[in-house]
């Protein structure tokens, strides 16, 4: 799989470590899955957005929205369909398994932050 950039707004960030963890531990996964779709896409269809290949196998087609209810709360992901053929994702089947494993690493990432932050100072 392809290696993942995710950026994070500064309200975000904010709400991580002053405000509603809860609403943004939300917002992160969100950003993190989709980014996972994207990059499942990519890799299915043999070439980014917009690239010309030779290696391509058909073309993006927009996105479906899906709603996945987690204990964080409910997600809105922007599943990739293709013109030809069928996306397909093991997202959510790992998912199922590896909730709790997600959650706690977010967290670690969040209290590593705060600890930067605090040093930084």
């Amino acid at each position: 799989m392809a290696h993942l950039n995710i950026t994070l707004d500064e309200e975000t960030l904010k709400e991580l470590m002053l405000g509603d963890r809860d609403k943004a531990v939300t917002k992160l996964l969100e950003s993190v899955f989709n980014a996972v779709l994207s990059a499942e896409a990519t890799d299915q269809l043999g070439a980014e957005p917009y690239e010309r290949s030779d290696n391509r196998m058909t073309y993006r087609n927009g996105y479906r929205l899906r709603q996945l209810t987690t204990r964080v709360g409910t997600l809105t992901l922007a599943v990739p369909k293709f013109r030809e053929g069928t996306f397909s994702t093991e997202l959510f089947n790992r998912y199922e398994r590896n909730e709790q494993a997600l959650v706690l690493s977010l967290m670690e990432m969040v209290i590593q932050t705060d600890y930067m932050k605090s040093s930084i100072k």
